[in-house]
């Protein structure tokens, strides 16, 4: 329930909106790709990241039939104006539901919105839901370097929860980012405090707690939230007035309101999120096809000794609770 994909050809946005380092694709030798920063250079993708095919076959190798399939964080474009993220994003949301509906079987698609600006973000959700037959959509950990649990965002949470759209919280714009880019350090250290930023966020401002059906997933197995929910249940306890000022409710009783995947890349920590989630809240999710996620796909799991029931779980109906989906559709 957690990869990456974009389309295989798209605009350079930076010409296009005459501004701004949007993120494009710019084609060179077979099966690479140039993704491309305004007019600067920012990294080079395999084919895996745009074409279905090549991705199906991959998926096999690993018995793996379907795939939730998001866009890169990059392209959600939070800095931009509300207009211009709405139509990439559009362009973005197109490409995927027409990918979900060519390949019934194998993709499942969220889509990303304009968080920047609540309004039109409610619209394109209306759309991803009515007419794009897509059933959630991926977020970013904070919007221009505002906490999610800020006001101006409920409106859109609250229509999630009304639609019945999923959310999927994916770290990106890493606190820090500037003071601690050697050792890759803002991908190692900053992502997982980027999604404990989140969700802690989302608790502490009473969105979780006013909006108690509202299917939310933290990617990266909850980055450093669920280690560290000692610290953090800690210092609900002993500084209520800096912390429980908005939400009265211990932050320990939310695990298990939400979801997470799996991706730990270590199974002893992965038993812990388990034992605090439950199965059923855990999914499982890759970051493919970059390099940090897990390419093997479920195989530390597997190799493990973890019961069965637990593993079914993680590996199908634990993301089909999530989107609220029917195994049968699959079949």
């Amino acid at each position: 329930m957690h990869s990456h994909i974009l389309p295989p050809e798209m605009p350079n946005w930076t010409e296009k909106f005459g501004y701004g380092d949007f993120i494009w694709l710019k084609q060179q030798k077979p099966g690479l790709a140039d993704m491309m920063k305004g007019h600067n250079y920012f990294r080079t993708i395999e084919e895996n990241c745009w074409d279905e095919q090549v991705r199906i076959k991959e998926y096999e190798e690993y018995n793996t039939q379907v795939q939730v399939v998001c866009t890169v964080p990059v392209m959600f474009s939070y800095w931009a104006k509300g207009k211009d993220t709405l139509e990439l994003s559009r362009f973005l949301n197109d490409h995927i539901a027409d990918l979900q509906a060519r390949y019934p079987k194998n993709y499942i698609g969220l889509g990303t919105i304009p968080m920047q600006d609540s309004e039109l973000a409610i619209q394109e959700l209306h759309r991803l839901k009515k007419e794009l037959n897509i059933s959630g959509i991926q977020i970013g950990s904070n919007v221009n370097d505002k906490n999610l649990s800020e006001p101006e965002f409920y409106p859109i949470f609250e229509a999630c929860q009304e639609l019945g759209m999923a959310v999927m919280i994916h770290p990106w714009e890493m606190m820090g980012f500037h003071s601690m880019e050697k050792y890759w350090l803002p991908w190692l250290v900053g992502m997982p405090a980027e999604t404990s930023r989140a969700m802690a966020s989302l608790i502490f401002g009473g969105v979780m707690e006013r909006l108690s059906d509202l299917r939310v997933l933290l990617s990266h197995a909850g980055g450093s939230f669920i280690p560290t929910i000692g610290r953090i249940e800690h210092g609900f306890n002993c500084r209520p007035d800096l912390v429980a000022i908005d939400n009265k409710r211990n932050p320990r009783e939310y695990l298990g309101k939400f979801w997470t995947d799996c991706i730990t890349h270590d199974i002893d920590l992965l038993k812990y999120i388990l034992k605090v989630q439950g199965s059923e809240k855990v999914c499982l999710g890759t970051d493919y096809p970059f390099p940090l996620g897990d390419l093997e796909i479920g195989k530390f799991i597997e190799d493990s000794d973890l019961p069965q029931k637990d593993i079914e779980n993680m590996f199908c109906n634990s993301i089909l609770t999530w989107l609220d989906m029917d195994k049968e559709r699959f079949l």
